[in-house]
């Protein structure tokens, strides 16, 4: 028995390295090991064997069915390996640059916001974020916007339930109500309240209001606000900073002019508008683009500054507005849609 289990390993040893499919291997596998195989029918003679030598033959056998069955796993390895990269193809270089990638882009809001931060940088202001759920001491009560006013209504002003409480309250009401912020002056206020000045900051972000969507006005869209306090801060200074921002942003043709208005938190306070007949889709010599105004004398009692010795200025204006009039986009809506094919024209 020992001779026909080692002619039955060299046959094997030599059939399964030339087996190339499935299929094939399935049928090398029964000749060998299957219910009418070879190594089967040997296995079937031990009864055959004399006793005193089960012994023996028993462990030939396991050592060849052992033997056997790594044939048929280095087979089936193989088999299958070869399957896989048939269905991967020809093997690539990791280290070469894909021929097909798709590059991504930054939002249009995106551009816009770094570009304004990036002019403001140059002379001098920095970044300053705040949180967008805020309550009514930061967005109206230090901004000398009174509890009557349209502005605090609910049908105006998203309110959270009374039941939401957070960790940014004000020491001076802690009951007070929290909102989604209106505008990002509220971070002019958590930064007046934090250090003296000079101060000298942008704050860019997302702000929320109860507008009906079309195709110029959002429930939510983005603010960008700067604050300058310091000695000596004049009504030139801040349209000199105007005039500088939007030459840089929309070339040296664009021309400002303030008029007259009310804000609550400036004295006196500014409408801003825009010249910018040269950018596509622009039709009209003047255009709103968003308020501005020297810091109340109030708002600096309120946050400790004394108005005798401190001045400043402040504006905002809408991302939005900026991007539609910068790309010549005419629906304020097309910036929330995620349409791809949108948002590549940016790449």
């Amino acid at each position: 028995m020992q001779d026909q289990l080692s002619a039955l390993l060299a046959k094997a040893a030599a059939e399964f390295p030339a087996v190339a499919t499935r299929p094939d291997f399935e049928a090398a596998k029964a000749r060998f090991v299957g219910p009418n195989g070879e190594l089967t029918a040997l296995m079937k003679q031990m009864g055959s064997v004399p006793k005193e030598q089960k012994p023996v033959v028993g462990k030939l056998v396991n050592e060849a069915k052992t033997a056997l069955q790594a044939h048929l796993d280095a087979a089936l390895a193989r088999i299958e390996a070869a399957a896989l990269a048939a269905q991967l193809g020809p093997s690539v270089d990791p280290t070469l640059p894909s021929p097909d990638r798709a590059l991504g882009t930054h939002h249009p809001l995106t551009l816009v916001r770094e570009e304004m931060t990036r002019i403001l940088r140059k002379v001098g202001f920095t970044v300053v974020e705040g949180p967008e759920v805020e309550t009514e001491y930061y967005c109206f009560d230090a901004l000398n916007t009174p509890a009557d006013h349209p502005a605090r209504d609910a049908q105006d002003t998203f309110y959270l339930p009374e039941s939401a409480r957070f960790g940014n309250v004000s020491k001076k009401n802690p009951n007070e109500k929290y909102l989604l912020r209106t505008h990002t002056s509220s971070v002019q206020i958590r930064t007046m309240l934090k250090g003296e000045p000079p101060i000298r900051i942008v704050s860019p972000g997302r702000v929320y209001r109860r507008d009906t969507t079309d195709a110029t006005h959002s429930a939510n869209f983005h603010q960008l606000e700067c604050l300058y306090v310091d000695k000596n801060v004049t009504v030139r200074d801040l349209k000199a900073l105007l005039d500088y921002i939007f030459a840089s942003l929309l070339g040296k043709d664009t021309k400002t002019r303030f008029r007259p208005h009310y804000f609550g938190y400036t004295e006196p306070s500014f409408e801003v508008d825009l010249s910018a007949t040269h950018l596509p889709k622009v039709n009209k010599p003047w255009i709103e683009i968003g308020g501005c105004g020297m810091v109340d004398p109030i708002v600096f009692k309120d946050v400790g500054y004394d108005p005798e010795v401190w001045s400043g200025y402040a504006f905002g204006m809408g991302l939005e507005r900026l991007a539609m009039l910068l790309y010549g986009i005419d629906d304020i809506r097309y910036f929330y849609q995620n349409d791809a094919r949108f948002l590549r024209q940016f790449a």
